[in-house]
């Protein structure tokens, strides 16, 4: 997915709340403006994290939010989990419940606030396009032998966990692979923080991005990441930075997530925090 003007000032306007060295958003700037086409918002802002040492900009400390998160989720891991196992399509209750959870997102949002992502859970509903997504994820699943998870958020990832235990009991042959950020990158999930909430227990391989990147940058994987994606014949991509990133990028992909910014308001036409279940396939390409 393309940087637009919009996106553009966003990005520069996020660096410049960091620091008004003049020198630095010179960089940035100039960073914005030589860009490549097809860089991602995700990996420009992995580029400006390289300048914060240069200009002694100190990142802000993730660690206790994502504990914040994880802990918030895993309060509710039991109750969610019975109100999965008790409806009539687990599975497609755990993909929306997966969803929902994609609003604990400090990338995307100035402000995450817990009264509206709880009453989310009574809120939330497939559209008639999610019912046709889910119809061909269903059923790829069951032809599958190879599905890919690419996380996103802290919290978040407890439902993933979720659902990564329905589609385990369902689907008990499919091999699961789980990727998760290689370095710690706003609220993100990371190795430690899988770990933590438990998803390695439904993860046959559990492995990262890498990097310090909110998305996932096919290019700048290791071989060993990149045949995982390859091999894979499902891959399910949470959240907007994910995207952004592998979208349009020749990938057959699954992506689930909330839209929460503007711009991705615009591109789908849709209210803020409208949940999104979308198939794209190379031919669409």
């Amino acid at each position: 997915m393309r940087i637009s003007p919009f996106c553009e000032e966003c990005l520069y306007q996020k660096e410049r709340s960091k620091s008004e060295n003049e020198d630095f958003l010179k960089e940035v700037r100039k960073l914005l403006e030589e860009r490549d086409d097809q860089v991602s918002a995700p990996y420009m802002i992995y580029f400006f994290k390289k300048l914060y040492a240069k200009y002694g900009i100190v990142e802000k400390d993730w660690k206790p939010i994502k504990k914040q998160y994880n802990d918030l989720a895993l309060s509710m891991e039991e109750s969610i989990r019975k109100k999965i196992f008790e409806s009539e399509d687990p599975l497609a209750r755990a993909i929306l419940y997966s969803r929902i959870g994609n609003y604990i997102d400090f990338g995307a949002m100035k402000d995450v606030d817990d009264s509206v992502f709880l009453k989310l859970f009574d809120q939330g509903v497939f559209s008639k396009e999610d019912w046709e997504t889910y119809e061909s994820f269903a059923l790829q699943l069951k032809e599958a032998n190879n599905f890919l998870l690419i996380t996103d958020n802290c919290g978040e990832i407890v439902f993933d966990k979720l659902l990564l235990k329905v589609i385990k009991e369902r689907f008990p042959k499919l091999h699961i692979s789980v990727m998760v950020r290689g370095e710690e990158a706003l609220n993100d999930a990371t190795l430690e923080d899988a770990y933590d909430v438990g998803i390695d227990r439904y993860a046959d391989t559990l492995l990262t991005n890498e990097k310090a990147i909110t998305g996932t940058v096919y290019s700048v994987l290791s071989e060993s990441s990149k045949k995982v994606i390859d091999q894979a014949d499902i891959i399910l991509a949470k959240g907007q930075g994910n995207y952004e990133s592998l979208s349009s990028q020749g990938f057959h992909v699954f992506y689930l997530f909330l839209c929460k910014c503007q711009k991705f308001i615009e591109r789908f036409s849709v209210p803020k925090l409208t949940g999104m279940f979308i198939e794209e396939s190379p031919l669409q390409i």
